[in-house]
């Protein structure tokens, strides 16, 4: 073969190839930290999310519970505080003795921590405990939180939630 026909055949030197790869080891350790943030970003807005409908249907308990009382559907003890005695209760659902025709029920299950590593589930509160508390007195079921000690990307703790 000439000299004549190597120099006008196709392709790519060696140092174009290096060239290349580097320039695309470049940009996929840019694209990395973007996708793994936005993975994070999505468990965050699940965890809202969950923590939003797992406070209301509490809140829709204790709103029939109030009104299973006002309507002397029920007769409360003293330390009945209104509240679900366990998230299962929301589930299971809660017969208010004629304030609905059936059994109302108020989650289909319960929806899990997205940041739960350990399989601890939420952290719960009841009502007679501190805010703050990280015991749980098990009286009844007032507010929940992230057992997470991870921070958010807002700089706040996941528990604090």
């Amino acid at each position: 073969m000439s000299m004549e026909n190597c120099r006008n055949q196709k392709g790519m030197t060696l140092m174009e190839l290096v060239v290349a790869t580097a320039i695309l080891a470049i940009l996929a350790s840019a694209v990395l930290p973007l996708s793994q943030g936005a993975v994070r970003r999505s468990r965050e807005l699940e965890l809202r999310r969950n923590l939003r409908i797992l406070r209301s249907a509490i809140d829709d308990y204790k709103m029939d519970f109030d009104r299973a009382v006002e309507e002397k559907k029920i007769i409360p003890s003293l330390t009945e505080t209104g509240y679900p005695k366990s998230l299962e209760v929301l589930v299971e659902g809660k017969d208010w003795k004629g304030l609905y025709p059936y059994k109302r029920k108020y989650l289909r299950r319960i929806p899990k921590d997205p940041f739960d590593e350990y399989g601890e589930g939420w952290g719960l509160r009841s009502y007679r405990e501190d805010p703050e508390s990280t015991i749980y007195g098990g009286e009844d079921v007032y507010d929940l939180y992230s057992q997470s000690i991870k921070t958010a990307l807002d700089g706040t703790l996941y528990k604090d939630w």
